[in-house]
């Protein structure tokens, strides 16, 4: 499921949105009308979050209905990843769909935590024929302040690997606001699903994209991604900055 808004309101995390790597000025990245040009789908992260539980009011005022219904929901104690199978064993139909849900997990490995934990290793830029380009979770910024800069006009997928530990994290969510010049351009919502713990990295592709193009979409852009569960569990909160070019940078 996926969900994606726009919006030219920028009253969502201004502090975060209003500073950052300066552009060129024959860019005119700072005009009206770079302002209001749509960026389609963003890139993510850089910094690992605390895994409590995170409060979205302050910047993504596009949450629909059923977001703040799922927030009034009372749920039972959360148990381990051992007493969840062995709970309505003489079922079969449950049993059966506990096994397909939770597939060849090493139960000796998952230990007695009954928090899930999610570790983003990596976010990957794929556009044809260009060379992948890999940012490992945390990076580094270059030397102008950007995590990545990418051409305008060009086609291109993320991707990116995590890897579940401990129980079952129901709900996964990537989000993803982007600003430019104080004004957010983009909020994107994707619900990746529910996984079990396993021991290889899943790995998750979204749809290929486009940048904007022309003269005015060129130049800084902020963002935040987080990736959050069900329970409002936060796993990935960062912000960054990337840029968009005229040409591809060169290799480095």
């Amino acid at each position: 499921m996926k969900e994606k808004e726009s919006s030219s309101s920028g009253d969502d995390d201004e502090a975060a949105a209003n500073g950052g790597p300066s552009e060129e000025a024959s860019e005119g990245g700072t005009t009206q009308q770079g302002e209001a040009e749509k960026l389609s789908r963003k890139f993510s992260y850089a910094s690992v979050c605390s895994t409590e539980t995170l409060d979205d009011g302050d910047d993504d005022d596009g949450d629909d209905d059923e977001d703040e219904h799922n927030k009034d929901l009372v749920l039972g104690p959360q148990v381990t990843l051992k007493e969840h199978f062995e709970m309505d064993k003489d079922d079969e139909s449950l049993r059966r769909w506990k096994e397909q849900l939770l597939g060849s997990v090493d139960f000796s490995s998952v230990g007695e935590n009954a928090e899930p934990e999610v570790k983003i290793q990596s976010l990957m830029i794929i556009s044809p024929d260009r060379p992948n380009l890999v940012l490992p979770i945390p990076f580094v910024p270059n030397a102008k302040g950007y995590a990545f800069s990418l051409k305008d006009g060009s086609r291109y997928r993320l991707k990116f690997s995590f890897i579940v530990s401990n129980n079952i994290v129901s709900g996964l969510k990537y989000t993803n606001t982007v600003w430019k010049t104080g004004v957010r351009v983009d909020n994107t919502k994707v619900m990746l699903g529910t996984f079990s713990p396993q021991q290889e990295p899943y790995t998750y592709e979204l749809e290929e994209e486009t940048t904007p193009s022309g003269i005015f979409a060129r130049g800084s852009y902020s963002a935040r991604s987080k990736f959050v569960d069900d329970d409002g569990k936060c796993y990935l909160d960062v912000s960054y900055y990337f840029e968009i070019r005229k040409d591809w940078p060169a290799p480095s």
